[in-house]
């Protein structure tokens, strides 16, 4: 935390948010951006507890922190005009280290699970549309200095889009796992498994790059990988389909995530029925799968918009 060293924090607390940091970017491999903001919203609250109570904050004091501290924190940075998404995401990282410092051992609170999330305005899915996800995969392959990594970048946006995958899941996939059958068992958010159709332009775009990969990967080694064999990082698929963005001239909102949000949105224009596509999805919530619909509709009202001889008049 940039300036814990101003707060007047004691040295177990600052150590103990220095190792729940490196727990996260190391075991769990949150991204950096997240462990980034985290750590300035636990900074936040250390901030507010020390203004609150006037001393010295000890790892211990945390356990003494009560739902009434917790409910006048998200009403002081209420009062200081931070978003109600930004205040939502300081209570997830602040419970997150709650619940580290009580499986470690080194504190327990449980007022913070009681504390409930700012209510927020659920933003609708981003996707892309079947244009520029076909241009996407079909420019994918030419993109990179090496032909394989092209083949293999191209492989894995055909799987987000035809699978509707999560970034993460497709990379936790085993070459064994991808190439069994027609389809594949996913674990998704929560550990929760969800079984997906392989179609064939994924199978033909996985086979082509793995007959390009000069790596002879085993069935129980990671399907895509890196540069140097290892398990291809999420931010290695991202910058890729950043330069190809920028490569295409397509928007800002095509990424590896929206891709998942077009395979769920073109489903859904050519039909396909809302329980079955929270199973493909995997969603817990059929609200979640229902934000699709609303896509649908807006996507519906930009062509009626555009092409009805009434609608062009006003």
């Amino acid at each position: 935390m940039n300036d814990a060293g101003q707060l007047p924090l004691a040295d177990d607390l600052i150590d103990a948010a220095a190792r729940w940091r490196d727990w996260l970017q190391n075991e769990k491999r949150v991204a950096d951006k997240t462990v980034a903001a985290y750590g300035l919203d636990l900074q936040n609250l250390f901030r507010f507890l020390v203004a609150h109570r006037a001393r010295q904050l000890k790892l211990s004091a945390l356990a003494d922190v009560s739902l009434a501290d917790f409910r006048a924190w998200l009403a002081h940075n209420a009062a200081e005009n931070i978003g109600a998404a930004s205040r939502a995401r300081a209570v997830a990282g602040v419970r997150n280290f709650f619940h580290w410092l009580d499986r470690s051992g080194q504190m327990h609170n449980p007022a913070i699970d009681a504390l409930k999330l700012p209510k927020t305005a659920r933003r609708l899915p981003r996707p892309v549309t079947e244009a520029q996800a076909q241009d996407i995969v079909a420019g994918a392959a030419g993109a990179a200095q090496d032909e394989w990594i092209g083949l293999r970048d191209a492989a894995l946006f055909t799987l987000l889009y035809g699978a509707g995958l999560r970034l993460g899941e497709a990379l936790g996939l085993t070459r064994g796992e991808l190439l069994r059958g027609d389809r594949v068992t996913v674990t998704g958010k929560g550990n929760k498994q969800r079984s997906v159709p392989i179609l064939p332009a994924i199978r033909a775009a996985v086979e082509a790059y793995l007959a390009a990969c000069p790596y002879a990967l085993k069935d129980k080694d990671a399907v895509f990988v890196g540069a140097r064999g290892e398990v291809l990082n999420p931010a290695v698929a991202q910058r890729a389909l950043r330069a190809l963005r920028r490569q295409l001239g397509l928007p800002d909102n095509v990424t590896p995530h929206a891709l998942r949000h077009s395979f769920a949105t073109h489903l859904l224009a050519d039909g396909a029925d809302l329980r079955s596509l929270q199973e493909l999805l995997g969603h817990s919530s059929l609200s979640t799968t229902q934000l699709y619909t609303q896509v649908d509709a807006q996507q519906l009202s930009s062509v009626y918009r555009a092409t009805h001889p009434r609608a062009k008049e006003h």
